[in-house]
């Protein structure tokens, strides 16, 4: 199984609930057809450089995941079928992309458990 990441954009008409649904579709699509996930993250709203589909804004999802690359296909025929999906971007990760985004998870688990620890202090 190889490394693999995608960011996908969600229009921002959305609800939340809607969006943590479609996170988790995807997950359970990748888990069903073999893959695993890695980590997975609600980047949250963020303005567009250019309107897409006359929106300027979007909710941003990132995914990480193990998977055979036969499956990327179906991935991609999926957030094609996804009339709420802006854009997609699916990316195949070498060594040093996979050990990057392992050393970005570990800072941000530090950063919460400091922010944990001064929310309780005060």
């Amino acid at each position: 199984m190889k490394n693999y990441e995608t960011v996908f954009i969600m229009t921002p008409v959305l609800t939340e609930k809607q969006i943590n649904d479609s996170l988790s579709k995807v997950t359970k699509f990748i888990t069903e057809c073999g893959g695993s996930i890695v980590d997975s993250q609600n980047l949250g709203l963020k303005k567009l450089a250019y309107k897409i589909k006359k929106k300027s804004t979007g909710v941003y999802l990132f995914i990480e995941f193990l998977a055979e690359s036969d499956f990327i296909n179906k991935l991609r025929i999926m957030f094609q079928r996804d009339e709420n999906v802006l854009r997609f971007l699916i990316c195949s990760l070498d060594k040093h992309g996979v050990e990057y985004n392992k050393n970005a998870r570990a800072e941000r688990k530090k950063g919460n458990s400091e922010n944990n620890n001064v929310n309780l202090n005060n």
